[in-house]
């Protein structure tokens, strides 16, 4: 079976940037588990593994543009700390979430005050090129649920 539309993809990968070093990984958890065609999974991905079947290993370099966009400048603001989302100090660097009308975003805390702090709304690793090795473990067909859903089901998807 080879992965097209409404296949659940089952996948293990590495996930490194052009320094070689790695960002991510699922080699020693859950593999991660997609709906294909659903745009679960950034779109650059999704289209390298498009055709593939199980057991195979592929390496996917993506460009900023391919992956998470290049950083905006503009998407750097003051926003007043009670949206964010955070344990323990809030410190520059810092990956938080913020509560916005469309839901909660990963952002990044560039400066801290009082009772605001700015905030980088680009995704963390915007700008970056991202290298993935990539193992599809399994695929099979989505059932109509999570075809209506958007998503898949089950250890590695959404649950509901």
């Amino acid at each position: 079976m080879n992965i097209t539309k409404h296949h659940v993809v089952t996948f293990h990968y590495t996930l490194s940037n052009d320094q070689g070093e790695q960002l991510e990984s699922s080699r020693d958890a859950e593999p991660s588990l997609y709906l294909h065609g659903a745009n679960n999974i950034i779109k650059g991905l999704e289209e390298a593994l498009e055709g593939h079947r199980v057991g195979d290993t592929l390496q996917v370099s993506l460009s900023p543009q391919q992956a998470y966009g290049l950083r905006n400048a503009e998407r750097v603001q003051k926003v007043p700390v009670k949206h964010l989302l955070f344990q323990g100090k809030l410190r520059p660097g810092l990956v938080v979430q913020m509560n916005t009308e469309q839901g909660r975003h990963p952002v990044t805390v560039v400066k801290v005050g009082r009772h605001s702090a700015t905030v980088d709304t680009n995704h963390p690793l915007a700008g970056q090129t991202l290298h993935f090795d990539i193992e599809v473990v399994d695929i099979r067909q989505a059932n109509s649920e999570e075809i209506a859903h958007g998503h898949a089901h089950g250890p590695g998807g959404h649950q509901h």
